[in-house]
């Protein structure tokens, strides 16, 4: 992997003050930044994403 592909890429997110405030408490209970937490979720939920196309081991 080059630099290039190694950068993190940024994005602008706009979310409601009620949930900013469930994952900066959420964040914090994981001694994380928010973005840290924002990232580590969308992780989370692309491996579970991938195990799910994946199917039932047979």
């Amino acid at each position: 992997m080059d630099e290039k592909e190694k950068a993190k890429k940024q994005i602008l997110l706009r979310i409601s003050p009620k949930l900013w405030a469930e994952l900066a408490a959420w964040a914090e209970d994981d001694f994380r930044s928010i973005n840290g937490q924002i990232e580590y979720l969308l992780t989370e939920c692309v491996k579970k994403r991938k195990g799910a196309k994946k199917g039932p081991e047979e």
